[in-house]
This record gives C-alpha cells, structure tokens and sequence, in this order.
C-alpha cells in the first residue's frame, strides 16, 4: 500500500539512516557516466592535478567546435567523450503564427520548424569529432524556453551503450563502439510546455526517466537491451489546477534505504519513493504547494535527502527518507540563496549551493546553519564540482569560478570562455570537460618540461 507523508515538523532535527547514493550501472572502463559523475552527486574523486585558472589561450588541450545547439552535459569512456546536441531549422512565419503561445515565466519562447536530435563523438586525446550521428528527426516540435535547448538532458554511458533521451521528442541507444543505433522509443508522450530537461538514470537493466509535464504525469523505465516498456507508474500527488504548475524537469536519485535500492524522485509539489524494479510507489511526502518546475537534481548525505523545491520561492530542504515502513519528513530548509536550476552539493559536514543569480552559499549540512554567503556574479544554470580539493561553477556567460569547499569563502579564480556555459563541467584524470553553447574544451595543465 502506498504511504501518504506528509512534514509536520519542518525544524525537528531527528536521527537519520546513513544513505549515501547507489553506485551507478557502469564498466569499469566508464571513467565519467553520467550527469555529474559515478554518483551522479557532482564529485570527481579519482581527478587530480587540475588546473586553476584557464582561458581561451592558457591551459588548453583542445577546443572543438560543436554542431548544433545542447545544454547536455559531457559523459566520457576510456577514450571518447560523447554529448547530444539539436540541429534546428529556423520556423517559418506561417508557422510560428500558427504555433506561437502565451510566453512562460515571463520569458520569450523557441521555436522550430524542425529539428534533427543527434549523438556526438569526439576523441578524449585530440578532440576530433568521431561520430555525428542523427538520433530523430522531429517536424513541427514543440516550443522550448528561451533558456531551454532541445537537447537539455544528459546522456547515461555504460557497458558500451549511450542512452540519448530528449523527453518527448524520443529516447535511444547508440553501440559506441559503431555508432549504431540500437533501438529508438517515443512512447514516452508529454507536454513538457519549455522543453525537455530530465535526465535518466541507469538501475540495472533498466534505464528511468521522469516525465512529468503539463497534462500528464508520470514515472516510467525502458529495458536498456530492447527499449520497451519496463513499467510506468502515474503521479498520486493530488496537484494544482494550472497546467504550468504541474511539471517538473527534475533527475532521480537511487539510493539504499531498509536494505533496498529506492527510487527518489522529485515532481510538482510531492518527492516521491518507489521501488526501481518495478515502478511501486513506496510512499510520496508533500513539501507543499511551493514548487514546480523542479530542475535540481537531489544529492544525499548524512542521512538525508537535499532538494530544491525550484520555482515560485525555491527552497533547500533537507528531508529525512523513509523507506516502506518509516515516514519521511523535513528537517530543515533555507529559502536564501536556494537555486531553481543548479544542484546542491555536499562535501564533508557543507553543503554548497549556488543560486540562479549567482549567489554561493555554504551551509551546515546536517543542521542547516548558514556559514558563509558570497556574489559571485552572473546568472546560473550549471550544477557545481568539487575535483581534486575544489569546487568548480560556470554562468551564463562563459565564466567559471574555481573556490575553496571551506568555513570562509575563498575564490581561487575566476576564468573566461567564448561562449555561454549551461552544461555541468565532468573531470577525469587531470582533465576538465567543459562545454560551452558552441564548443568542447579539454583543460589541462601543459606537460611539464623534461
């Protein structure tokens, strides 16, 4: 039976399960799987030797200019670095009137006339493009946000397979080894309004997804071999009247609760529990009619759960989990400085986040304390990385900020690329990954002198 828990002590500090994320479905010659590394929690703990500071003439391996238009982040094997991307054909006037709705958020819209959804290869030790490989071709797509692509969700790498999901607009699988396209879906049907924006996450043999749009809401898993419907469970969260504030663009996060593997996932209004085999849910909790549009992915530490419940006023919540016999509640939030868009991360007893409008927080991450707030500048997408002893983030307008995961706030440097930046950097071995609107970097430091 399905649990209904609702936070009725929103302060309460309670004793709390040790979770720490699930190790990720991966081959050992995977270095970097999926959005935002091996746990998908933003750390890059094998990286090391990193380089500080970089710009478009220090610190540079390779650039390698990128067709088409994707917020994806990187994911990288032994040898290549594989992306997606959206090849778009301008709307004519025709259908751009036919087409055109009310703005969203107060933001202007993007419309295509069509688009070919696409695989991209470059080579990890020259950065020369391996693969182009067309995914889907989609006429008459449907509008994005102005700060959206159409190719917004992160690849998942593993076992000599890429899965490639553009929410509505379809999922695939492509052999890595030939470029081939093993199967394609687009069963996976929603109104997403802005676009596409969850990323899957790979649980054994299963691939799962969020879809969670305007009319409808779900949580569904295709079999990673065939790309056929695993199962799909509905959304039970009672939700508002108003289309837009029923969808959500957030990432689950597995993680062992009670000796089980536990789907958590975040929708409009509700994070929910349910079990990764099968799709049932285990419980759902309300965190009140606070938020939609819910990006964030959740990182888990110290025996909660932390999630930004995104727009309208966002909130950090630190959530104790529950698994099919305990109740989960909150345990403390923080409405200043919460992000809509980038993911929290904990490293040690800190919590660090960095807001849209680019302000960086640290906080206690067990009690919620506030231990230091600093401007850093410019508005944010990207998630945060902590590699190789600090925190890397970049902004809308191509600059990245290297800072100290400390008690006092420390910026180590700040770094400009041509270009915006949107995607969450990856960093293996002593290498950064990072990707702008209009090109993949490798940063480095030079090889020292013999």
């Amino acid at each position: 039976m399905t649990r209904v828990l609702h936070a009725t002590h929103p302060f309460l500090l309670v004793a709390c399960l040790a979770i720490v994320p699930a190790a990720a479905t991966v081959a050992a010659d995977v270095a970097w799987p999926q959005w935002r590394g091996p746990a998908g929690q933003g750390h890059a703990d094998a990286a090391r030797d990193l380089p500080i500071t970089w710009s478009e003439t220090e610190n540079i391996v390779w650039k390698t200019p990128l067709p088409g238009r994707g917020w994806s982040s990187p994911v990288i094997d032994e040898r290549h670095v594989w992306m997606t991307t959206a090849v778009e054909r301008q709307a004519s006037d025709e259908e751009r009137a036919r087409r055109e709705v009310a703005p969203s958020g107060g933001q202007p819209r993007n419309l295509a006339g069509s688009l070919s959804l696409r695989a991209l290869c470059v080579a990890r030790d020259s950065g020369r493009l391996l693969h182009d490989i067309e995914l889907f071709a989609i006429d008459d797509p449907q509008p994005i946000h102005a700060l959206n692509s159409f190719a917004s969700p992160s690849p998942v790498l593993a076992a000599g397979r890429l899965y490639c999901h553009f929410g509505d607009f379809g999922t695939a699988c492509v052999d890595t080894a030939t470029g081939r396209v093993v199967w394609s879906n687009r069963a996976l049907r929603l109104d997403h309004m802005n676009g596409p924006g969850s990323t899957p996450v790979l649980w054994n043999d299963l691939l799962i997804v969020n879809c969670d749009g305007t009319d409808v809401q779900f949580i569904a898993a295709l079999d990673a071999a065939t790309g056929t419907l695993a199962w799909k469970t509905p959304r039970s969260g009672p939700l508002r009247d108003n289309p837009d504030l029923k969808k959500a663009y957030g990432t689950p996060l597995v993680v062992p609760l009670g000796g089980r593997d536990v789907l958590v996932s975040t929708g409009a209004d509700w994070l929910y529990g349910y079990d990764p085999q099968n799709g049932a849910e285990l419980w759902r909790m309300s965190y009140g009619e606070l938020g939609f549009s819910v990006v964030p992915r959740p990182v888990a530490a110290h025996g909660l759960l932390y999630m930004s419940t995104s727009f309208n006023q966002p909130r950090l919540l630190a959530i104790r989990l529950a698994d099919d016999r305990t109740g989960a509640e909150i345990v403390w939030q923080e409405t200043k400085g919460a992000p809509s868009m980038p993911s929290p991360l904990v490293v040690g007893d800190h919590l660090f986040m960095v807001s849209d409008k680019g302000i960086a927080t640290c906080l206690d991450a067990r009690t919620g304390t506030v231990i230091w707030s600093h401007r850093l500048g410019g508005n944010f997408s990207s998630s945060p990385l902590v590699a190789d002893g600090r925190i890397y983030v970049g902004n809308r307008d191509g600059e990245t900020f290297v800072y100290a995961p400390g008690e006092t706030f420390e910026l180590l440097a700040t770094n400009r690329l041509d270009g915006r930046i949107f995607a969450t950097p990856a960093a293996v071995g002593d290498s950064l990954y990072l990707r702008t609107d209009a090109a993949i970097y490798r940063i480095a430091k030079p090889p020292a002198a013999p």
